[in-house]
This record gives structure tokens, sequence and C-alpha cells, in this order.
């Protein structure tokens, strides 16, 4: 039976995966030998990191009725995710990612099956008036169901007086045309969502390289205050409409045992920050903290986290 939940600090809605991450580093897909499974998807790491910082979560995705799916529901109530809107579909198979093992973007494969069986049933009005962050992919977004009920509800939970956020992470190899994806990012920008991308991502958006103004200029154009742009080890730069451009260094670490979901935890921390209503400075120095936390462990984040 559902319980009616009072404050939902973020509903991430998007894909649940089970990343294979390569055991060999430094070495691309063709050369890994041995994998770990580990829980994956960037709204599910986003949900479970702003659990561990001590966020209320909640997740809508869909998985397969099998034993990758069973793994996948352990993990979430491991990390106190709220599952009630998780559906586990019997005619479907969960969705798998095998990852490089690297400190740089992490080259991977996908294979999909239940991570975009996404309906608007999974998610209620009443669920988006208890909720304060809504937050999607742009992973999520590139495949219908979940694409039109991610879209549809965030019109819905903007009207309601929901913050949205993205994390507009732009894959060729996920997208079937990036004239879809721009329409795509388009309509949802238009209830100025909170925006992290990335200098891989605006590159392999727009075939090109922009400057830093040229980015903002773009996400401002489509309606959203806040751009978030991450540039790896270079640290971070945020645009916030009206104000000053804020730049700060990522934090020095001795080695990077693991980059994938890197950026999750950067998000995830600036989500948790932004929620405790930081100012957006205190909010970036927050999620490169728990970045640098994530670049030194394998897979996700450890369970006691001091930031």
């Amino acid at each position: 039976m559902k319980t009616n939940i009072k404050n939902i600090d973020i509903l991430c809605v998007g894909e649940v995966l089970i990343d294979f991450i390569g055991h060999q580093s430094n070495v691309q897909i063709n050369q890994t030998k041995d994998y770990h499974r580990y829980l994956g998807g960037s709204p599910t790491n986003v949900a479970a990191y702003c659990s561990k910082l001590g966020l209320k979560t909640a997740l809508v995705a869909s998985i397969g009725k099998d034993g990758l799916g069973d793994f996948v529901i352990e993990k979430l109530l491991k990390n106190k995710i709220d599952i009630q809107f998780v559906n586990q579909l019997p005619n479907k198979s969960t969705s798998v990612i095998f990852v490089s093992r690297t400190d740089g973007t992490p080259d991977f494969i996908p294979y999909r099956d239940a991570d975009y069986c996404i309906t608007e049933n999974q998610i209620s009005k009443e669920t988006l008036l208890n909720t304060k962050i809504y937050h999607t992919t742009c992973f999520a977004l590139s495949k219908d169901i979940a694409q039109s009920t991610i879209l549809t509800k965030a019109k819905e939970a903007y009207e309601l007086g929901c913050q949205l956020s993205i994390d507009i992470n732009y894959s060729e190899k996920i997208w079937d045309s990036k004239r879809e994806v721009l329409d795509v990012v388009k309509e949802y920008c238009q209830y100025n969502p909170l925006v992290k991308v990335s200098e891989d991502d605006v590159f392999r958006l727009f075939n090109k390289t922009l400057s830093h103004q040229e980015i903002f200029d773009y996400f401002h154009e489509l309606g959203v205050n806040t751009i978030c742009l991450t540039l790896g080890s270079k640290g971070v730069v945020l645009s916030n409409k009206g104000e000053e451009i804020i730049e700060l260094p990522a934090v020095k670490i001795e080695k990077i045992e693991d980059a994938t979901g890197a950026g999750d935890a950067f998000w995830s921390g600036f989500l948790t920050s932004y929620i405790k209503q930081d100012p957006l400075q205190k909010c970036l120095e927050t999620g490169l903290k728990v970045a640098a936390i994530k670049l030194q462990n394998i897979g996700g984040l450890p369970d006691h986290i001091q930031i």
C-alpha cells in the first residue's frame, strides 16, 4: 500500500540501470577484461547521493521483473531512496550499461529495455505538490514513453510551484537525432530549471567549441536563470541571470579511482546546498567537495560523508 509523502526534497525521474564498470584502469571497453556490478543511471545516482547527504529522495523509474531488477530494488532500499514510484515490468529486462574505468570521460555501451517505460500514472499531482525539486536528465528524455511523460509532468510540476532541474548529459549514442534533442531541451528549459551541463556535453551537442558566454547566453535565452557549466579537472563556472559569473577551481586530489558518476556527485552536492537555501557560491563549493569524494571511490559515494 502506498503511503502519502508530505515532503520529498528531490524527485528524480529517469533511468535506473546496472553499471558494469571495468575492473582494469584507464583502458577502453575493447581492452577491459572484467567488470564489477553497481547501481547506476544518472537520476538514480543523484537520488542515492542526495540521500547520503541527508535529503529525502524518491525515484520514478522502471526496471525488469528479473534478477537485476531485484538487485536494483535491494540497492535503492539500502540507499534509503523511496521506491514507491518504481515499476517492475514482467515483460521487460532491466537496462544495463558497460562502462570503462577511467579518470576522464568514460566510454560506454548501453543495452536499454525497461528504463524508458516511464508512464504518467507513476507521477501524481499529489506527489508533485509534495516535491521541492523535480530532476531529470538528457539520457532519460532520449526515448519515449519516458520523454513525453517527463515533459508533461515537468510542465505540471512547474505550474504547481516545483523547482525543476536537469543534467544535460547528451550523448549521440543515446539519441536518434541532434535536432530532436535540441527541441526537447528547449521545451524543458522554458520551465526555468537549474541546468547542469559539461563542456563535453556542449561540444557533442553543437559539434563545436563554444565560449562560456555563448553557452550561458544560449540557455538564458531559452528561459533559464541558473546555468552550471562543469569543466572537469578545471572546476566549474556558474552564470545566474543578471549577476556576476562565479568561477571555482576543482578540489585537488592525488589519485582518481573512478570518474563515473562524478558529475552526478557534483550536482547532488549543489542541489543539497540549494535546498538549504545556501548562496550559489556555497552550492558550488559543496558540489565540488562531493565530486572530489566520488572521484576517490569506485562505484558510488561512501556511506559516511564529511563535507
